[in-house]
């Protein structure tokens, strides 16, 4: 049986900054490599940067022997500026990895979905996050986890104003929102990489997915094994 080894999509997100931690700190992975268009600063002997370009990748950017993928990839229609380059980040990419890497040999797909997601939704946002969940499936690979957090919350390396204001607001509103409500409660993005480590590390096959409401409890019983 081959030796898990993780690739990172979208290492330097909010996500995927806590999910690389997470990795380092752990030790089910011997290999963790990360797919970005600079080199990641880690005293981690275990970290291997591959300096690529998203929209160039190819086969060779994927060791044969990657095992498990995580995709953290994402953006928002404000920093993309059109629907085009928004569906190149959050379909195209997330898709191109899938496929090279399946045919390189991966067993397990964790992709970063939405709230919402569904190919038949009115909303752009929602449908193309939709898409890449149908279009994955369709790897079939033998494990493919999505998960779908509601508004994140969490320091990022970039400002999205909006999404702060959204944060303080709903931030204060938590508290009361209960039972069917749970799932639109903000989530840490910490609390999405605890989740997503946590599944990976189960030896499951099928397709699963989870709701906010359910990766926050995910994240709870991984945060208490750290």
């Amino acid at each position: 049986m081959s030796q898990p080894h993780a690739l990172i999509a979208g290492a330097t997100g909010l996500i995927g900054n806590e999910l690389l931690q997470l990795l380092i700190r752990g030790r089910h992975y011997q290999k963790i490599s990360v797919l970005s268009r600079r080199e990641i600063e880690t005293s981690s002997k275990r970290v291997a940067t591959v300096i690529t370009d998203y929209s160039r990748l190819s086969d060779k950017d994927v060791s044969n022997d990657v095992t498990d993928v995580f995709c953290c990839l994402g953006t928002t229609m404000k920093k993309a500026g059109s629907k085009e380059t928004f569906r190149e980040v959050d379909y195209d990419y997330p898709l191109k990895i899938a496929r090279i890497a399946r045919q390189r040999g991966a067993q397990k797909y964790l992709l970063v979905s939405a709230m919402g997601a569904s190919a038949k939704s009115p909303i752009f946002y929602n449908q193309v996050k939709g898409e890449i969940e149908q279009a994955i499936i369709e790897l079939e690979y033998p494990t493919f986890h999505i998960f779908r957090p509601s508004l994140l919350m969490g320091n990022r390396s970039e400002q999205r104003t909006g999404e702060k204001i959204a944060q303080i607001v709903m931030g204060g509103i938590a508290p009361v929102m209960v039972g069917s409500l749970r799932k639109y409660r903000p989530i840490e993005g910490k609390d999405v990489a605890a989740a997503m480590y946590r599944m990976a590390k189960k030896e499951l096959t099928g397709r699963y997915v989870f709701e906010s409401d359910k990766i926050q409890v995910l994240a709870d019983y991984e945060n208490d094994d750290l």
